[in-house]
């Protein structure tokens, strides 16, 4: 039975896949959807069996920004930002987990920061990719003027989101917006693969502050982001994840790390 559930939740081998599902809409994002991601996101993030995450969309596109239904319905961003504070598209980066996404056809908009918001990005050979807010009279909306920077630079942000533009995964690739470009359908599958391996071999414990690590330190100098590693090296020799990586490694076999608390 076809689900119609706005936003689809499963968990499998240690990695929570949550699929935008409406697939008739290019997985346009409305109310609904934002609850349902909202509480998938958080479902993850309390199950300690899950230890990694996968967004993908329904069908041929990933995510097509913003239901035109609803950005009609409310007359202003202002609106959105209210009515949503709940289910914010960023919200992956509270997630202490790693979370991926599959980005297994067109993104625009709103989608695309929900993409932005993940760590890590597969996308599909010939996907199309754009901010488009400013093509509807927006800004730059919901920090996608902090998250791009930081993957793809200054200029290449401000072209991005300037313009508007329409432009393919590959070219998302060569300006380092996304990690991989694969064949469309094996973009989920690799995701998937990637995802397992880091659930297999990588203790919650240590990606939780490594993802940690590396938001918090990308506002901060070196000096700081030294002292404050240097402070968690030290409490990380103590714990029973570092004597159990050790272990696995001289006895080989495969690590039997703990779920996050």
């Amino acid at each position: 039975m076809i689900s119609t559930e706005p936003v689809i939740y499963a968990v499998a081998d240690g990695v929570a896949t949550i699929t935008l599902n409406r697939p008739d809409r290019l997985n346009a994002w409305n109310r609904e959807m934002g609850e349902g991601w909202s509480a998938s996101l958080q479902q993850a993030a309390r199950d300690p069996e899950v230890r990694a995450v996968i967004v993908t969309g329904a069908g041929k596109g990933f995510c097509a920004g913003a239901d035109m239904s609803l950005l009609e319905s409310i007359g202003g961003g202002a609106a959105v930002v209210g009515e949503e504070r709940r289910a914010m598209p960023t919200e992956a980066i509270e997630v202490p987990k790693p979370v991926i996404a599959a980005i297994n056809g067109s993104v625009a908009g709103l989608g695309l920061v929900v993409a932005l918001a993940c760590d890590l990005r597969f996308a599909a050979a010939g996907a199309k990719f754009t901010s488009a807010f400013v093509r509807r009279g927006l800004i730059a909306e919901y920090g996608s003027s902090w998250l791009l920077p930081r993957l793809v630079g200054t200029a290449r942000a401000l072209d991005v989101l300037l313009s508007g533009r329409v432009f393919l995964a590959e070219e998302a690739l060569e300006m380092g917006l996304v990690n991989r470009v694969l064949q469309p359908e094996e973009v989920v599958a690799a995701a998937t693969a990637y995802a397992r391996d880091l659930a297999a071999n990588c203790p919650p414990g240590s990606m939780a502050v490594i993802k940690r690590q590396v938001y918090r330190h990308s506002g901060t100098d070196l000096e700081t982001a030294v002292r404050e590693s240097v402070k968690l090296m030290e409490e990380s020799l103590t714990t029973e994840d570092f004597k159990e990586g050790v272990a696995s490694y001289v006895e080989q076999r495969a690590p039997r790390f703990r779920p996050l608390s």
